[in-house]
């Protein structure tokens, strides 16, 4: 498990717990869940199926989804660009989820701060960040 702060402004930090998304960590998604203000889910693109990828961690916190928000994150676009965001956005909606879905690199502070920012925004859409 991981676990970091990050500060998205001088008056605003928010503790980040975090699993690999291997099945064998399973046991850390349930325990991660409980308590979770809302999943951010990061897709590597290079993946030989990212869309099953997705299927799979909506079913694995579809507990977790039927109250708190989701946010994706699709690392890796660089190096292989298909499929783009507009195809996971589709693939969501056809899920039925409207959800946040956005190009990062998990490296890039400003990043990982777009995807904290667009949870907090889920949860709270009149919230000053």
């Amino acid at each position: 498990m991981d676990y970091g702060v990050i500060r998205l402004d001088e008056d605003t930090k928010v503790h980040l717990y975090g699993t690999p998304g291997q099945e064998r960590f399973n046991f850390m998604w349930e325990i991660l869940s409980k308590g979770s203000m809302g999943l951010i889910l990061l897709l590597d693109n290079t993946r030989a199926n990212p869309l099953k990828d997705l299927t799979f961690f909506l079913d694995a916190f579809k507990d977790l989804l039927k109250t708190a928000p989701l946010v994706v994150g699709v690392t890796k676009m660089d190096v292989r660009s298909l499929p783009g965001i507009d195809v996971y956005q589709k693939y969501l909606a056809q899920h039925n989820f409207n959800v946040p879905v956005f190009e990062v690199d998990a490296r890039e502070e400003e990043d990982v701060k777009q995807l904290v920012s667009a949870m907090l925004f889920s949860i709270d859409p009149g919230l000053e960040v």
